[in-house]
């Protein structure tokens, strides 16, 4: 696609980790590059898989960074999570493997959230644990011997950090799955629900969206099978050698969100 098409989008739908920030750092040009987004009239949304911190705890981390958000601002896989658990489950008693926030978030939107093993658990939850225990991966396996409800917020393998990468949801239940067999469904990206309903809510085109992250098989892939355009940056968990033979193929590729910025603003 041409720089003009580009200059067309309004509905920038961002990842975080490893697009605009790695741990408590945000990456040069994260800041002007939102006000630029302010001054289109246009609108930034994060929309992320990381399920260990609720939108609250977004807000602050973000707000602590100087980035002016509130929970408009924010599609995170915790929020599809909670949204599909209660059309499909909501009666359902939740084993939840993953942080605190998460749980909290859960059981405020009305869920009935265990964290202890017994006997009538229904569905098991597995999230992006940072506060992960061997006791959780007991627990899950021992849930996953019966014929129960087996969701994952997202596939993600791993999560970039400033001196690498730490084992993310999908990892973890790789470690599940050697020991079981068994596999969840994941909700999150590469889905597509997430982007739909940004759009719907926001009230933009499809052609006036695009999708920017930092992973091929989850942020691309969930712009495409949305239907909207697509920008990976090359500081998070893809390099470029891994677009050489990818099948989730981006529109634009940039070294950074600080390339992205100056382009928009040069050409």
């Amino acid at each position: 696609m041409t720089n003009d098409n580009l200059k067309k989008k309004k509905l920038f739908l961002l990842d975080m980790d490893g697009t605009i920030y790695l741990d408590n750092t945000l990456f040069k040009y994260s800041f002007e590059f939102l006000n630029y987004i302010k001054s289109i009239n246009g609108k930034y949304i994060f929309l992320t898989n990381n399920s260990s911190k609720s939108v609250n705890d977004y807000i602050d981390k973000l707000t602590k960074l100087s980035i002016e958000v509130d929970s408009s601002n924010f599609m995170t896989s915790s929020q599809a999570t909670s949204l599909l658990l209660r059309q499909r489950y909501n009666n359902k008693k939740i084993y939840v493997l993953g942080t605190k926030s998460l749980k909290t978030e859960l059981k405020e939107d009305g869920l009935d959230i265990v964290d202890e093993f017994f006997e009538e658990i229904d569905c098991l939850l597995v999230g992006f644990d940072t506060e992960l225990k061997y006791l959780k991966l007991n627990d899950a396996c021992r849930i996953l011997t019966k014929d129960v409800i087996y969701l994952a917020t997202n596939p993600d393998l791993i999560c970039p950090t400033s001196f690498g990468f730490i084992p993310d949801c999908g990892s973890i239940c790789n470690m599940i799955e050697t020991a079981t067999g068994k596999i969840p469904e994941y909700i999150g990206k590469p889905k597509p629900e997430m982007v739909e309903l940004a759009i719907e809510i926001n009230g933009f085109s499809k052609e006036e969206t695009i999708v920017i992250g930092d992973r091929l098989y989850t942020d691309i892939a969930c712009g495409i099978n949305a239907g909207v355009s697509t920008c990976i940056v090359l500081t998070g968990e893809t390099k470029s050698e891994h677009l050489i033979n990818t099948e989730f193929v981006p529109d634009y590729v940039f070294k950074d969100i600080g390339e992205l910025y100056l382009n928009l603003i040069n050409n």
